[in-house]
């Protein structure tokens, strides 16, 4: 048996009072009271939190920004725990990635590294037209298609260098929600690994059809009788890590791509007992661009779960 991961209770946070409502916003003082809110149900996208904003103004942002389809901005971008680097890995995504990487910047203040392989449609050199006037983005370009698992690790790597903190991982199609950024980066500060999970409560899935819901719902219960875990959503790509504690795995090792790479880089952060704790997220299908999922990438993944239990040292990523 694989030794579960070691999780932190959740904070203490004060009873949210239901109040009035307008244009059906919940108004919270914090983030620690916002999970609160999304466990019982109400989604993100319609929650304010203030962590130090006027009220008025927190209110008159997120609805102009609800207003333009841009979800509850915030007035200013919710500050992170510490130095932090968004990595974002492109492969053709023209369309999603200028106002993806708008989002990232107006809700968090975070950099934003851009790892494009080469895409055919273009969107390295959005990338690279975004950086020239926007020192908070950088690219990593790459020749040709690599595959996920070594994007991210790339973008590591770059992160070690750079001195960052901590490290999120993210998809450029909006499937994961801007706005739940700042929320992963304010639980991140005690803990070393957060998951943006579709299985915990409060989290789900939005578009899917019956057959990629059962694909994905089976793909994590097969993943948690093997590796007894404890992680709910081994495959989520929604992800901060503090560095310290990445620069403490074998990342030499790291063999999965696609999202297999998911699976393994959570179950050595369990190994190595590092505390994980998973946040519900509403997980959005994406709207503009085509999926990268394939039959190769999903076979990666079952030949690969049995074959980590055996591989990963207890104690050691």
């Amino acid at each position: 048996m694989s030794t579960p991961a070691r999780k932190l209770a959740p904070r203490a946070a004060p009873a949210i009072e239901p109040g009035p409502r307008r244009d059906d916003l919940l108004v919270v003082e914090d983030f620690a009271s916002a999970e609160i809110a999304v466990r019982n149900g109400v989604d993100s996208s319609r929650i304010v939190v203030l962590q130090g904003q006027q009220k008025a103004v927190a209110l008159a942002a997120a609805r102009a920004g609800i207003s333009l389809g841009r979800g509850p901005l915030p007035s200013s971008p919710h500050a992170a725990p510490g130095r932090t680097l968004v990595v974002l890995p492109t492969y053709n995504e023209k369309d999603n990635l200028e106002p993806m990487l708008q989002a990232i910047l107006a809700y968090a203040a975070v950099d934003v590294l851009v790892v494009d392989d080469d895409s055919p449609d273009g969107t390295g050199a959005i990338a690279d037209r975004i950086a020239a006037t926007n020192p908070r983005v950088t690219v990593l370009h790459r020749s040709g298609k690599q595959g996920l698992g070594t994007a991210y690790l790339a973008g590591f790597a770059e992160a070690f260098v750079r001195g960052y903190e901590y490290i999120c991982e993210m998809d450029c199609d909006f499937s994961h929600a801007p706005w739940d950024l700042s929320r992963l980066l304010a639980a991140a500060h005690d803990c070393d690994l957060v998951i943006g999970s579709r299985y915990v409560r409060g989290g789900c899935t939005v578009g899917w059809d019956f057959r990629r819901r059962m694909l994905s719902r089976g793909a994590n219960l097969y993943t948690r009788l093997w590796l007894a875990s404890g992680i709910r959503d081994n495959t989520a790509g929604f992800r901060c890590y503090r560095s310290s504690a990445l620069q403490q795995l074998d990342l030499a090792a790291v063999s999965a791509q696609g999202y297999a790479f998911q699976i393994e880089m959570a179950f050595r952060m369990v190994r190595a007992g590092f505390a994980v704790r998973e946040l519900p997220i509403h997980f959005v299908d994406r709207q503009v661009g085509k999926s990268k999922m394939s039959g190769k990438v999903a076979r990666e993944a079952l030949m690969l779960v049995p074959k980590l239990r055996f591989r990963v040292q207890r104690g050691r990523g």
